[in-house]
């Protein structure tokens, strides 16, 4: 599997995640699922503005996941409740900037061999 792959799935988890979280797994305390799923869904989706260009969309969503990992710890420390899907988001976002930092390394090389 290729960095730009494993990063395009990682990535692909992390939005269906976030329906799951909130509708299923482990629902917000307010009982209203639809709003945590507008907060959060949407700067997922931000990178598929970038999509012609793949490698841009994969460093704007792996800032992005920044965020999230630091969701995903918070939430699993603070919510019990919350602990197995907070502890799969922040476990994508690794994956998510592993792949990038793997894709970077491979580029690097190829320019110095290349």
């Amino acid at each position: 599997m290729t960095p730009q792959r494993l990063g395009y799935v990682a990535w692909t988890a992390l939005v269906l995640l976030q329906p799951l979280w909130y509708f299923g797994l482990a629902p917000p305390a307010n009982g209203k699922p639809a709003y945590a799923l507008a907060l959060t869904l949407p700067p997922l989706l931000l990178p598929l503005l970038a999509l012609g260009r793949p490698r841009r969309a994969l460093l704007w969503i792996g800032i992005v996941a920044l965020f999230y990992f630091c969701h995903g710890i918070v939430a699993a420390w603070a919510v019990p409740a919350a602990r197995l899907p907070a502890l799969l988001e922040a476990a994508c976002c690794v994956v998510l900037v592993g792949a990038i930092g793997w894709d970077t390394h491979q580029r690097k090389r190829a320019a110095r061999t290349g």
